[in-house]
């Protein structure tokens, strides 16, 4: 029997689309170590077999298109595309179904969330073969782990600058967190290092406004860090927002920061 490569334009496709499952569909495949997991739910269109529904997904994630192009003969695509491997129903739920899929490793840029992310669930799910759609699960390789380089330093680095060893390091976000002057926001810092915590950190909607801008902010901040240390003879910290509107203008506060000293800036 010739196997279809259309799809009924009553299962919601247009006339001429190919049949995903055909290529992306592969029960018989055997995981690799290095494979990037994912575990969509899915409800599919009335008509749309699960097969090829779940084939869509790991299709239109990877290498996939809606019709066969020439270029599709330039690379190979049995090693790149993403592999539907499994289809389980949903336990007590009509029409919904976990399909799990493959990802080779060398669909993602090294060390990039933004590359993985953005090919998983990049445009999935507006895909015109499914009712409705959401990631359940995601298991990422060791081997794609490594490629992230990570902080350039530990914990262990971390207690040497502070000098705080045999307890953890207590902090807090300074409330309320907006509303409240440079001067006066300088002040809670202080109370808060003083009375014996190891750093302190502006919140995250702490940036510019009117009532406390960004450089008065920075300077009233160091002076509290600054006399709290001297009073304590402890070492103290505080987390500088530097977000701005353009990049240009949170290196400027960035460096500012740098010279005031203040060991940590956040955005």
């Amino acid at each position: 029997m010739v196997p279809q490569t259309e799809t009924k334009v009553g299962a919601g496709f247009k006339a001429g689309v190919k049949d995903y499952r055909l290529t992306y569909y592969t029960p018989d495949y055997v995981v690799k170590e290095t494979d990037i997991l994912a575990a969509f739910r899915m409800t599919p269109q009335t008509g749309v077999p699960i097969e090829e529904a779940g084939a869509a997904v790991a299709a239109e994630s990877s290498t996939g298109t809606w019709t066969t192009v020439w270029t599709d003969g330039l690379t190979s695509l049995d090693r790149y595309k993403g592999r539907c491997y499994d289809i389980e129903p949903v336990a007590g739920e009509d029409n919904q179904y976990i399909a799990y899929v493959a990802y080779p490793i060398e669909l993602f840029e090294e060390g990039s969330v933004t590359s993985l992310l953005t090919s998983i669930v990049g445009n999935v799910f507006g895909f015109k073969a499914l009712r409705a759609l959401r990631l359940e699960d995601l298991r990422i390789s060791m081997a794609y782990c490594k490629s992230f380089q990570g902080p350039p330093h530990g914990i262990q680095v971390e207690r040497d600058k502070l000098n705080k060893y045999g307890r953890g390091l207590l902090g807090c976000t300074i409330k309320p967190k907006l509303g409240l002057s440079a001067k006066n926001y300088g002040r809670a810092v202080y109370e808060c290092l003083r009375g014996g915590l190891d750093f302190t950190k502006d919140d995250e909607n702490v940036t510019s406004q009117s009532f406390m801008r960004w450089r008065d902010r920075f300077i009233f901040v160091s002076e509290a860090l600054y006399k709290s240390q001297a009073e304590t003879g402890e070492i103290k910290g505080h987390y500088l927002n530097v977000t701005s509107g353009t990049s240009e203008e949170m290196l400027k506060r960035a460096e500012v920061a740098k010279n005031l000293g203040v060991p940590i800036i956040m955005h």
